[in-house]
């Protein structure tokens, strides 16, 4: 087995599923409540709550920027491509978001201001949502089709569906906002995520042979599936990082968390339901 090794047996199948859906209930609640302070599950970005995103280039420090802006809702001032700074404000009315533009334009002459409404972003909001729950119900679509059996296809989803509510929970908890980027990176994790529980669920259903031989071939295959996917996405996350490429370093810190959340879900929690249901369905055929 190599560096890993992975036993099914040394643990009992309710006790390994118990550990996952107490993560995924700790989660939730995290979801729960960010959507009771913002209104989301996950804290929208100005992309989705709407403002102003400011570009410009100057050797002011980020409390200067800070304090020159004092009368505004200032909610990011962060360091932007190239030793610029990008800023974002909170909504603004007309008024306020003309004398803003003034105000930016008299100091930083060669600054670029984008603004979305409120509006927009609120349509925004929902066609995200909608974009989410379709795909996870085409995803479920085709689970169902491919194994025609209920345990198994509900091992796959809702395994899926907690790496992409735990991947939001840490969202929160790392103070990445939710952005057209982000939204992208969870429905990437639908892929991600059903790939490795496919591959668990086709071997031990469709091949012959003892489970506990089914399950450790499987881990082998879908571990290194993994983990190659971990060190591409990690390595795209470091080369943002160090050349300040904000959206692209939120994006793959959202995939790794989900692909770190799929380890432990589907060799545990869908490794245990699947035993259970192997080992259920053997004591019956014997009765």
């Amino acid at each position: 087995m190599g560096f890993f090794s992975y036993d099914i047996n040394k643990y009992p199948p309710k006790e390994m599923m118990t550990i996952p859906l107490i993560v995924l209930v700790i989660a939730l609640i995290i979801l729960g409540i960010t959507m009771a302070q913002t209104g989301m599950p996950v804290k929208p970005g100005i992309d989705f709550a709407g403002g102003t995103a400011v570009t410009l280039f100057t050797a002011d420090s980020t409390d200067t920027i800070q304090a020159y802006f004092k009368d505004y809702p200032l909610t990011e001032a962060g360091e932007g491509v190239g030793g610029g700074k990008y800023l974002t404000f909170g909504p603004l009315d007309d008024t306020r978001f003309r004398a803003l533009s003034a105000m930016i334009l008299e100091k930083y002459p060669d600054a670029k201001i984008d603004q979305i409404g409120e509006s927009f972003g609120k349509s925004l909001q929902e066609q995200a949502v909608i974009a989410l729950i379709l795909s996870f119900i085409g995803m479920s679509i085709v689970v169902f089709l491919a194994f025609r059996a209920f345990v198994p296809c509900v091992a796959v989803i809702v395994s899926a569906f907690s790496d992409i509510v735990i991947a939001a929970a840490l969202m929160n908890l790392t103070g990445i906002p939710l952005t057209l980027g982000t939204v992208a990176a969870l429905l990437m994790l639908i892929g991600y995520s059903v790939d490795s529980d496919i591959l668990l669920t086709n071997r031990v259903l469709k091949r012959q042979g003892n489970l506990r031989d089914k399950m450790a071939g499987a881990f082998t295959t879908g571990i290194i599936m993994t983990s190659t996917a971990i060190a591409a996405v990690a390595a795209m996350w470091i080369v943002s990082s160090v050349g300040q490429v904000q959206i692209i370093t939120e994006i793959s810190a959202v995939i790794l968390f989900g692909l770190a959340a799929d380890i432990f879900n589907t060799w545990v929690f869908n490794a245990g339901l699947l035993r259970w249901y192997i080992e259920g369905r053997e004591s019956r055929g014997r009765a």
